[in-house]
Formats: structure tokens, C-alpha cells, sequence
């Protein structure tokens, strides 16, 4: 059984499902850079990543699920929080590369932010483990549970609900959360 990988929101995958499966993400970044958030489809996700349409679909099943794998994988792949940096330093460190994580891919920043709010159960349960991931993340780089650490939680989804509705970009709220981290850090 060491050899299994296990896939976010379902099961385990053997090392050729897991191939199948970031073949399929890759193809759904690439497909959406060039369709977009409405033009995106799980077939020509799989046209793309060279995979039957049945296949994709026993891995994804529609382009929230996927879209939110994508944004989980991001999120997993971010460096460990650095615990010699100074307090201030590390959250202000967390909040932009949590804040940046998409934000150089405009169409995927702008369908990851779709796919989160989706109702289907798959995509539910990568919005919890990547809501913990975020919070986890938040307080370790604050020292801990805190009311502080509260505050840059609170801070962070706010400025991407911001960001996510195009009130600001992705950037500039990269920079407000370090002037709140500031503040909220002393």
C-alpha cells in the first residue's frame, strides 16, 4: 500500500492514476488560460490531457471540482512557514504568498474563485481542507492561536472576497494585508 498516493477529496490513487490525475490539472490550466472560466469544459480538459472523457470525469466531476484541486494543489505546494523569521516578517510573508498564490493567472484566479463558492460535495470538501490549510497557516505563522491571528484570518478572506470580485486586484490586496499585519502585529 506505500506505493498509493492519496487524491484530496476521494480515495487513493496508484502512481498511474496520480500521473492521470496531474495530467488532467495541467490541462485544466492550460485550458482555461485560453477559454476561461465559462468556456471551460472536464472534455476538453481531457482532450487536452490526452484521456478518454469518462476518465477525467472519474477524477473531476465538472470544472469547480477541478478548478478547486487546482487551487488545493497551489496551496499544498507553498514553502513551510518559516519559524526563524520574526513574527511580523512571517505573517506578512504568509499573507502574500496566500494572497499571490494565483494571482499572476487572471482566468484561473477568476474561476478558482467561481469553483470555490460551488455547492457540490467534492468541491465542499476541498473548500474545508483548504480553509483549515489557510487558517493553519495563519496561525502558525502569527505564534499560535490568538486573537491576532484571528484578525489576519479575518483580514485575508476579506481582501480576497475583494480581490475575487474584481474590486481590487489580487496585488494591491497582497500589499493592504501587510499594512494590516502592521497594524494587527504591532
Amino acid at each position: 500500500m506505500s506505493d498509493l498516493l492519496t487524491e484530496a477529496t476521494r480515495r487513493q490513487l496508484t502512481p498511474r492514476q496520480a500521473e492521470t490525475v496531474r495530467r488532467l490539472t495541467e490541462a485544466g490550466i492550460a485550458e482555461i488560460r485560453e477559454t476561461g472560466y465559462e468556456g471551460l469544459s472536464i472534455r476538453d480538459v481531457a482532450r487536452r490531457a490526452k484521456v478518454a472523457a469518462a476518465t477525467a470525469y472519474t477524477y473531476f466531476v465538472s470544472k469547480d471540482h477541478l478548478l478547486s484541486e487546482i487551487f488545493w494543489r497551489r496551496l499544498q505546494a507553498l514553502p513551510p512557514v518559516d519559524a526563524t523569521a520574526a513574527p511580523k516578517k512571517r505573517v506578512v510573508t504568509v499573507l502574500r504568498e496566500l494572497a499571490l498564490l494565483v494571482s499572476e493567472e487572471p482566468e484561473l484566479a477568476a474561476g478558482c474563485t467561481a469553483a470555490l463558492f460551488g455547492s457540490e460535495p467534492d468541491v465542499r470538501q476541498l473548500r474545508l481542507r483548504i480553509g483549515t490549510a489557510i487558517h493553519q497557516r495563519i496561525v502558525t505563522a502569527a505564534g499560535g492561536e490568538s486573537q491576532a491571528a484571528g484578525l489576519l484570518e479575518l483580514a485575508y478572506f476579506g481582501a480576497m472576497v475583494q480581490a475575487g470580485l474584481g474590486y481590487n486586484t489580487y496585488g494591491h490586496m497582497a500589499d493592504r494585508l501587510a499594512q494590516a499585519a502592521g497594524q494587527i502585529m504591532g
